[in-house]
C-alpha cells in the first residue's frame, strides 16, 4: 500500500516554485540574514576583552595603541580631561561637551574595563619620536612661520587653531599630515551625514563683499540665519547681517594654511612634529 503524498494534488509549477523557495532560503536569505546578524553584533562580539572593547570604540580616533590621531593620546601619564578614573568613565559614557567626543553606550562592567584599559597606555613605555624638538621650535617661530596664524601660550596671532596643547590633543601622524596637506581633512561640504563630526569640520573659509563693495576674507566664527561673524586675514573681527552683504561666497574644501612639502626637508618636518607633539599646555610629559 503507497504512503499519501498530498504534493501528487498541487500543480507541477507549484511544486517547483516551492521547491526553488526553499533553494533561495538555504541559500540566500539565510546566509544574508546571519550576515546583517554578523554586522550588527560585530562590536558587540568583539567585546570580550578591555583590549577588544578599546579597538572597536576608541582606536579609529586615538590610535590602535594610544598615539593619537584625529583625537588626543591616551598614552600619556595623565589625561587633561579625565585626570582620575571617575573623570575617564564619565567622559565614555557622556562623551566631551562641546568637542569631538561623542558619549558611548556599553555595559557598566565594559566601561570599568575600559578605564582600566585606558589608563595602563600611559604606564607603557614612553615612546621617542624623532626629531628635535628645539630645531622644531626654531622653525616654528622661524622659517616656517606658524606664528603668523598660531599662538602657543601667550605667543603668536589667532587667525588659526590655538596649539598651546596640540600634542595633547593629537597625534604626531595626524600633525605630520596636517603639515604636508592640510586641506586633507577639511570636508568639501556638510552634506555628508557623520557619525562623529570632528573638529576640522567647523572649519569655513569665507569671502564678503559689503554694500559699499568692500572685499573680505577670512575665517568664520559663528553664523546663523541672519548673520555672519569671521576673522579676516590680518586678524581684524567683523560681524555682518547677511541681508547687508551683496555675496557670501563660503570656499568649501579650502584652508589658507600652505602645505610644508616643497618648504620643509625632510628632517624639518621631522623636527617641527617633534615641537608640536610637546606643547602639551606646560606639561613636559
Amino acid at each position: 500500500m503507497t504512503s499519501f503524498d498530498p504534493l501528487r494534488f498541487v500543480p507541477w509549477t507549484v511544486r517547483r516554485l516551492s521547491k526553488t523557495f526553499r533553494g533561495m532560503v538555504s541559500t540566500i536569505l539565510i546566509p544574508a540574514a546571519v550576515l546583517a546578524l554578523a554586522v550588527c553584533m560585530g562590536p558587540l562580539a568583539l567585546a570580550d576583552s578591555a583590549e577588544a572593547l578599546f579597538l572597536a570604540h576608541c582606536s579609529s580616533c586615538h590610535g590602535a595603541g594610544g598615539e593619537g590621531g584625529r583625537g588626543p593620546r591616551l598614552n600619556v601619564p595623565r589625561l587633561l580631561k579625565a585626570p582620575d578614573d571617575a573623570a575617564l568613565s564619565t567622559v565614555i559614557t557622556n562623551g566631551v561637551s562641546g568637542g569631538a567626543m561623542p558619549g558611548t553606550r556599553m555595559t557598566t562592567e565594559e566601561n570599568r574595563q575600559l578605564v582600566a584599559y585606558v589608563l595602563g597606555l600611559g604606564r607603557a613605555e614612553a615612546v621617542e619620536f624623532p626629531g628635535n624638538r628645539q630645531r622644531g621650535e626654531s622653525l616654528f617661530w622661524g622659517k616656517g612661520n606658524c606664528g603668523a596664524c598660531h599662538t602657543v601660550g601667550p605667543r603668536g596671532q589667532r587667525l588659526g587653531p590655538d596649539l598651546t596643547e596640540i600634542g595633547a590633543r593629537r597625534g604626531p601622524a595626524h600633525l605630520r599630515t596636517s603639515l604636508l596637506d592640510p586641506e586633507a581633512e577639511i570636508p568639501d561640504n556638510f552634506s555628508v551625514y557623520r557619525r562623529v563630526i570632528l573638529m576640522p569640520d567647523n572649519f569655513l573659509q569665507v569671502r564678503v563683499v559689503t554694500a559699499d563693495g568692500k572685499q573680505l576674507t577670512g575665517v568664520r566664527l559663528n553664523e546663523d540665519m541672519l548673520s555672519i561673524q569671521l576673522r579676516d586675514y590680518s586678524g581684524g573681527l567683523h560681524s555682518f547681517l547677511k541681508s547687508e552683504l551683496r555675496e557670501l561666497d563660503k570656499d568649501w574644501g579650502k584652508s589658507p594654511m600652505p602645505s610644508y612639502r616643497n618648504t620643509l626637508t625632510e628632517a624639518e618636518v621631522e623636527d617641527l612634529v617633534a615641537y608640536l607633539v610637546s606643547l602639551r599646555g606646560g606639561s613636559s610629559d
